[in-house]
């Protein structure tokens, strides 16, 4: 018989998930996964990568639609959307694949199946109804994830109705559609269609799009994806759903005004909830609350021997909080002596639609509530020689100060690759770095990330190219 007794079992294999297991590995845990659908979880297989493969097409897409002004002409200039998906769908399955090597690598036994906590220190797994094994270790850590979140009004059904799943693998690019929710996932739709052809309106319920983003950034965003031909509605809800011979009417409440319009698709962005059910909880003393496990600083449940990290303890739902969950929780438990609780303070969101948005720590608006007195810095890409230079103009970097001490409290970003220069600014973030240091570092030149030091230079008066 198979030894099926653990240090440690990961319930889930997604990012937070095969980290984890791969961290409690090198520690020199005895370590299982156990997975019911595919390793690498949404992230890898239907979320951040293979959205990434997508938006890289929409993005030569529109360069394409731009060649004279690099001193280019072409003719007959079309997309095949089959072509579009297959490649999005081979990155994902390469990456896919790479996790699977990453857990053999590092002596991780897979077990292919839906677990289910059977017991203190017991779970139990099984494929389609039948049972596969009983896992037995005194930690289990909770990886499950989450799912999109559905509304009344606008039930997903596949066909005209989209989660982010048929989102990705459309059969042809639809001449028009609806993006319910206007977050990092119905944006980053929302620029995809649009820049493959579509005719495509956004609804969000709050005051702006982006909602969690800094004021500026969403009305630049905004500002920008009007522009660019995108219908948006803020204040405003979707109250029901049309369906007749392949067109959707879509009833839109904003403001008590009322209004219809006919599109081919809607997408539904509104969220996640958290996968909670299924897996054994209600004998626990692990607690949900709205849809998430509740967990403490080390991902540690109401349970004792049951942890939980990722998207399903809730927000921000990023792939590389995940992660970094995924390590704090098992480092705690192996007892490493330099553990520290991740600081969401510190963690970058990105969307990466055209133009790109990136952000860190404190909005304006939050420092200003959390009653700081702030020093506000920002420098517009026109004022870029490398972002003329690419044809990129289009963006701004805005920095927040604390005024009393220099602290960086946040930076917000908007504009071509800013998801990529965003990581100066939270490595400066985690080693509290003040206005000082930032001022005195060298900034390669001719480079976009100039445009973060000038930010932080005119938070103090002292910007020199603006």
């Amino acid at each position: 018989m198979p030894d099926t007794s653990y240090d440690l079992i990961v319930l889930g294999g997604g990012p937070g998930g095969y980290v984890a297991a791969i961290r409690a590995a090198q520690l020199g845990m005895k370590t299982a996964v156990v997975e019911r659908e595919h390793l690498g979880g949404i992230c890898l297989n239907w979320g951040c990568i293979p959205t990434k493969a997508l938006l890289r097409s929409a993005e030569i897409a529109h360069l394409l639609r731009h060649l004279d002004q690099y001193g280019f002409s072409a003719k007959d200039i079309r997309h095949d959307a089959a072509k579009v998906v297959a490649r999005s769908r081979a990155v994902a399955k390469q990456l896919s694949n790479g996790v699977a090597y990453l857990l053999r690598k590092n002596k991780v036994t897979v077990y292919d199946g839906e677990g289910r906590i059977a017991g203190k220190g017991r779970l139990a797994v099984s494929k389609n109804g039948a049972s596969v094994a009983e896992l037995t270790a005194p930690h289990l850590v909770l990886a499950t994830g989450a799912r999109a979140r559905a509304l009344p009004a606008i039930e997903p059904d596949g066909k005209d109705v989209w989660t982010y799943k048929e989102a990705m693998v459309p059969a042809a690019i639809p001449k028009s559609l609806l993006v319910v929710g206007s977050g990092a996932i119905g944006i980053e739709f929302a620029s995809f269609y649009r820049d493959m052809g579509a005719e495509v309106t956004v609804v969000e319920v709050l005051d702006r799009i982006l909602p969690v983003e800094d004021e500026e950034i969403s009305a630049f965003a905004r500002s920008s994806f009007e522009q660019q031909g995108i219908k948006i509605h803020t204040g405003a809800t979707v109250t029901g759903l049309e369906k007749v011979d392949g067109v959707v009417t879509a009833h839109i409440d904003a403001g008590g005004a009322t209004s219809a319009v006919d599109v081919e698709k809607v997408i539904l962005a509104v969220g996640i909830v958290g996968n909670v059910e299924n897996i054994g909880l209600e004998a626990t003393g692990v607690a949900v609350e709205r849809g998430h496990v509740v967990v403490d600083e080390w991902l540690r449940t109401g349970e004792p021997g049951i942890y939980a990290i990722g998207d399903l303890v809730g927000p921000p739902w990023l792939a590389h909080k995940a992660m970094h969950e995924g390590v704090v929780c098992v480092e705690h438990i192996a007892g490493v002596n330099d553990v520290h609780p991740l600081d969401l303070r510190n963690i970058p969101a990105c969307t990466y639609c055209r133009p790109q948005v990136a952000s860190v720590g404190l909005t304006e608006k939050a420092a200003r509530e959390a009653g700081y007195t702030v020093k506000i810095g920002h420098f517009k890409f026109i004022g870029n020689g490398k972002a003329i230079a690419y044809g990129e103009p289009e963006g701004f970097v805005k920095t927040v100060f604390d005024a009393a001490t220099g602290e960086l409290l946040g930076a917000h970003m908007i504009g071509a690759e800013v998801t990529e220069l965003i990581q100066g600014f939270t490595i400066a973030k985690t080693l509290e770095t003040t206005e000082a240091e930032l001022i005195r570092t060298v900034f390669p030149h001719p480079t976009i990330s100039e445009t973060m030091h000038e930010a932080v230079l005119d938070a103090y008066g002292r910007a020199l190219h603006f």
